[in-house]
């Protein structure tokens, strides 16, 4: 979310970000939420005056009342005076009702305005115009084929889908044998990665009230993705990311704890409407997941270079995994609207011979430190907003697709990277069981 005044001195530039991000359609919102500011000004500013001057007739009815013991026709002025601060207070009564409506109008347009991007984020409608950076690995294709993810994980007696959606439904799994520990595996792994970088390592609520999902995301991201427990202001969170910022709504926080560089695990749930393609099958798209985030709250000036830092720690992850992976650049119209800047890691297919998603890195700048009402504290006794930033460390068990196909051999077996031996109890290779 904008700083109002932002809005109402550079109402163009704001105009110019909304077409960036291809959403014409927000256009009028920029002249609307100005009009209404301007109107609330005048309000604030009418009340304010009228409040003063009710000070003044207040202290002025106490003298005349004063007055009316030797003069008992102070009485009578001290009584239509009186009148005065009765009409006073009703205009009052009118004006802070207005005020309260138009507080509420302008913060539902503000919630709607995107963030004003990066002048470096490429311009472009859709996913498609996202750019690729750079690449770490070389990827390769086997000179054998390599079967389905679900295939791979049912030779190691290692998913049992057709439980899961007896059970909960299309978008659930049973994961099994050596592939649930793999997929602990990871987790661990990432967890102490992170440490090892400094990071503290959290584990956060699974749910949360709707002021902090106001305060994390957009209307537009929330009904895409939450899911709401029925009856009760609380949600289901789908990345952790939203309850470890929302850990600081209406917090004021001393400028020396900064930088807060956080890493957090827990289970993630989404709706993902919509039909995917045959690839997306299996457990590329579900509705329950687990994952390893990192979050960083940093000084204004200092954002970017987190932001460089956070995608790296990923690559780096993927890599000791070895695991290819490439750098890819989210261009303006992919970026959701509290973002300034953001870029995904994806990882080397070689079944589909081409790159997915498995980590998306992204700075909000102050955006949602503004709308959770975040402040920092500085030295010199001063409030400013803090930014703040997120990473995904590792999801499987979408990350697990990469690692099957890239670690798989021709006899059926998966190889073990030596990283994650220690949490594998010391096995080299997962062995077919059919």
């Amino acid at each position: 979310m904008l700083d109002i005044r932002f809005i109402r001195e550079n109402p163009d530039a704001v105009k110019e970000n909304i077409k960036k991000k291809f959403q014409d359609a927000k256009l009028p919102l920029v002249d609307e939420v100005i009009a209404l500011d301007a109107q609330n000004r005048a309000a604030i500013t009418e009340a304010s005056e009228l409040r003063s001057k009710r000070n003044s007739l207040s202290k002025q009815i106490g003298i005349l009342m004063g007055q009316s013991k030797k003069d008992p026709s102070k009485k009578d002025e001290a009584e239509k005076v009186k009148a005065d601060v009765v009409a006073i207070n009703e205009r009052l009564e009118g004006l802070e009702a207005l005020e309260t409506e138009l507080a509420e109008k302008i913060r539902r347009i503000m919630l709607q305005i995107p963030n004003m991007i990066d002048p470096s984020v490429p311009i472009g409608p859709d996913d498609s115009c996202n750019v690729e950076v750079q690449r770490f690995g070389e990827p390769s294709v086997p000179g054998f084929e390599i079967p389905y993810h679900t295939e791979i994980m049912e030779s190691l007696d290692g998913i049992d889908m057709d439980a899961a959606g007896r059970v909960s439904g299309n978008g659930f799994y049973y994961l099994t044998g050596d592939i649930a520990r793999l997929h602990s595996a990871v987790l661990a792994y990432a967890r102490d990665f992170m440490i090892d970088k400094g990071f503290t390592y959290c584990i956060p609520p699974f749910m949360i009230h709707g002021n902090v999902v106001e305060g994390v995301m957009s209307q537009t991201e929330m009904d895409a993705m939450m899911y709401k427990i029925e009856g009760e202001d609380l949600y289901l969170i789908g990345t952790s990311e939203h309850s470890m910022i929302g850990r600081f709504i209406d917090q004021i926080i001393s400028e020396d704890r900064l930088p807060l560089t956080l890493t957090s695990y827990s289970p993630c749930f989404r709706k993902e409407k919509g039909a995917h393609g045959i690839e997306e099958r299996g457990v590329y798209r579900i509705h329950q997941f687990e994952k390893q985030e990192m979050i960083v709250i940093c000084r204004p000036e200092d954002s970017m270079a987190w932001y460089e830092k956070m995608w790296r720690f990923s690559v780096e992850l993927f890599r000791s995994m070895e695991i290819p992976v490439r750098q890819l650049e989210c261009c303006s119209g992919d970026l959701a609207d509290l973002k300034v800047k953001s870029c995904d890691i994806e990882a080397w297919s070689p079944r589909q011979q081409k790159y997915f998603e498995v980590c998306s890195c992204s700075n909000l700048g102050d955006a949602q430190a503004r709308r959770l009402k975040m402040r920092i504290k500085g030295e010199d006794g001063k409030m400013y907003l803090p930014h703040t930033l997120n990473n995904t460390v590792v999801a499987p068990p979408r990350m697990l697709i990469a690692f099957l196909e890239n670690h798989l051999q021709e006899d059926g077996s998966v190889t073990i990277p030596e990283v994650l031996r220690p949490y594998m109890g010391g096995k080299e290779v997962l062995v077919p069981k059919k």
